[in-house]
């Protein structure tokens, strides 16, 4: 299957990092839809459908955990694969990170070729 058809969301309160994302993952060839707190990225998953989500924890209101968790109780995204990145590096925040749901938590700052790793080994597709 082609990157082209892969469709990811990036969800973080920081418009930096969200550009930064889309940029990366665009120039890959994946199709890129943003959003910027919890509330909107559940309600845009729900809409799109996405295969995978860039998620931060931190977020003001609704945070990454609690969007993960609702996230794995919707059957329509049941394939939908969740990679959390965020400044939360303790090994407590990564447990509860997988235990939301998450199938990789990557720590801020990130390194770009790691993330297009990460994305496409999750995806099952390369470049």
């Amino acid at each position: 299957m082609s990157q082209a058809s892969k469709r990811i969301l990036i969800v973080d309160d920081e418009p930096n990092i969200v550009l930064a994302l889309k940029y990366l993952m665009e120039d890959v060839g994946f199709e890129v839809h943003c959003a910027y707190n919890g509330e909107s990225a559940v309600d845009m998953a729900l809409e799109l459908i996405p295969d995978l989500i860039i998620l931060d924890v931190m977020m003001p209101g609704r945070d990454g955990f609690s969007v993960a968790k609702y996230i794995r109780n919707q059957e329509e995204l049941a394939h939908t694969i969740i990679l959390f990145l965020t400044a939360k590096g303790t090994s407590q925040d990564k447990m509860e990170g997988y235990d939301s749901g998450a199938e990789s938590y990557i720590v801020k700052p990130f390194d770009n070729d790691e993330i297009v790793f990460k994305v496409q080994e999750a995806l099952g597709v390369s470049i």
